[in-house]
């Protein structure tokens, strides 16, 4: 009986992805709509999950490993000049890509803890902090929005490309874990130790966020 091909990207990578990919447009629109409760809670959603998907990216399964994607110049070089690349996932660029896409999540989540409309809603470090460091923070998460909107939108014509232009099934074996041509060549670890990840860093979250200090009282 011929065994089964191996998942290219297991359950919590694609879990994260699409997770992703329902969180961002939900944070802008909830922004846009002043809805500030459904804004800070994606905003928290965001950091778990990206948190998760770095510590994911050394210990997860072999093709959702940094390890696995990230190459140094030499390779990112011989990829463009047409030589291949050195993992069956994603491709030396694809891998930048990834990390560059992971850092300016993990920004603007993490500015984003800083940020106040100056009414009716402050993120939980926002009395932590100088008047320096909340005007910082808060172009910080202006500038980081407009950059990781410019990097999704190459992503996605990249996506585009390979998909319709070079016939490659990135979009079937990010839904279903594997496709023809996009096979793992290693099983996965079990999916339940990303739950456990998952689980402590929300925990780790939610008592920091409970150790931020409060507003002072005003006086009358």
């Amino acid at each position: 009986m011929a065994q089964q091909p191996f998942s290219l990207w297991d359950m919590p990578t694609r879990a994260f992805h699409w997770l992703i990919v329902c969180c961002l447009p939900l944070a802008w629109l909830s922004a846009e709509t002043e809805n500030y409760d459904v804004h800070q809670w994606t905003g928290y959603t965001v950091l778990v999950l990206v948190l998760a998907r770095i510590v994911w990216g050394f210990i997860g399964s072999r093709h959702s490993r940094f390890s696995d994607f990230l190459v140094g110049p030499a390779g990112v070089v011989a990829y463009i000049r047409g030589r291949g690349a050195a993992s069956v996932g994603h491709n030396p660029l694809g891998g930048w890509s990834v990390l560059a896409l992971l850092s300016l999540l993990l920004l603007q989540a993490v500015s984003g803890l800083f940020n106040s409309d100056d009414v009716l809603f402050s993120g939980p470090l926002y009395h932590a902090a100088s008047t320096g460091l909340r005007d910082t923070m808060g172009e910080v998460h202006d500038i980081a929005f407009n950059l990781l909107l410019a990097l999704v939108c190459l992503h996605v014509l990249a996506v585009l490309y390979h998909q319709l232009r070079k016939k490659e099934k990135l979009l079937q074996a990010m839904i279903r874990g594997r496709a023809p041509g996009r096979e793992g060549i290693a099983a996965a670890v079990p999916w339940w130790r990303a739950l456990v990840v998952l689980g402590l860093l929300a925990l780790a979250l939610w008592w920091g966020i409970q150790q931020a200090p409060q507003p002072a009282p005003m006086a009358w």
